[in-house]
């Protein structure tokens, strides 16, 4: 059925098929990746450069602040339940962690040296940036020299 509705009859044509190109191998794929780390098999890909795997060091480096604070609803709470009675200054003991910065991650193999930041929300970031690092140090020692 064409677009005005009518059916015309299929067209047959005898032009010899057109080889399609072989599409392009696959990069090989990560490993692991820690921000614009990229580890493989063999080797550390960074925008800096490649380099060995194998005997490469690793650094992780926490510039994160913690701050503990009374929550602005728990403020409010209080005030509104202290007026009614006095049990309202128990919401003042509601506490607050918020966790602020970035984790710097190093990367040096031979003649290459890459530091990347990751920022950080929570202190479960941190802690996984760290196992990261960790799985990355143990990928290197097992790494083929």
């Amino acid at each position: 059925m064409a677009t005005d509705g009518k059916w015309y009859a299929p067209v047959e044509t005898t032009a010899a098929p057109v080889p399609l190109p072989s599409p392009p191998r696959p990069a090989p794929g990560f490993i692991l990746t820690i921000g614009d780390i990229g580890i493989t098999q063999d080797t550390v890909v960074t925008p800096n450069g490649n380099a060995r795997l194998a005997g490469s060091q690793w650094l992780v480096i926490d510039r994160t602040t913690q701050e503990t604070k009374i929550p602005a609803w728990a403020i409010v709470l209080a005030i509104i339940f202290t007026l009614l009675c006095l049990v309202g200054l128990f919401f003042l003991l509601v506490k607050e962690t918020t966790v602020t910065g970035y984790v710097e991650v190093s990367v040096r193999s031979g003649n290459l040296v890459h530091m990347t930041q990751l920022p950080v929300r929570t202190q479960y970031d941190v802690n996984n940036y760290r196992q990261m690092v960790s799985q990355a140090q143990t990928l290197a020692a097992q790494a083929p020299a």
